[in-house]
């Protein structure tokens, strides 16, 4: 019996259209962040990303982008998710061409409500977000002091310039 048996021979498997690469903005997890009751513990990245991987923001809430939808590899499983990160947990946000068709095609599920298209375009969003990230982190938590050694996103930005 052949292996096409029971097909007729103009039949062929369904293939997935190529998506075409499209410019998104990618931004790292924080390495540390402050934690606790006054900011005096501190976590490695989030509960579901490692501190310094890579996502991509696909979206964000209506009214305020103090939340943003993400896609990135799982902490535990290293399989892409979809999730909600605040966006203070991020940083170095930048635009860059996408062409992994795992995030294409998530990303194809969830573009409502995005605004931006197109290079110029993405990088003024990115810019835009790390100015909102930073001014986050710093009202966080303020007037309190950080804990000793710190390690958070602001401390090791300083002491590295």
């Amino acid at each position: 019996m052949s292996e096409n048996a029971g097909m007729s021979e103009d039949a062929t498997p369904e293939e997935e259209p190529e998506l075409e690469p499209r410019w998104l903005i990618a931004a790292n997890v924080v390495r540390w962040r402050r934690y606790g009751k006054g900011g005096q513990e501190l976590r490695p990245g989030t509960k579901a990303c490692r501190g310094g991987s890579k996502v991509y923001v696909i979206g964000y809430r209506p009214g305020g982008a103090d939340v943003l939808t993400t896609i990135g590899r799982g902490r535990h499983t290293g399989t892409y998710i979809t999730l909600d990160l605040a966006t203070r947990h991020l940083h170095t946000f930048r635009a860059a061409l996408v062409r992994s068709p795992v995030v294409l095609r998530r990303d194809a599920e969830d573009t409502a409500g995005r605004d931006w298209e197109g290079r110029e375009l993405t990088e003024e969003r990115a810019a835009r977000f790390e100015r909102q990230a930073a001014e986050e982190r710093l009202a966080r938590w303020p007037g309190i002091p950080h804990p000793t050694p710190c390690r958070c996103h602001e401390c090791l930005t300083l002491s590295s310039a």
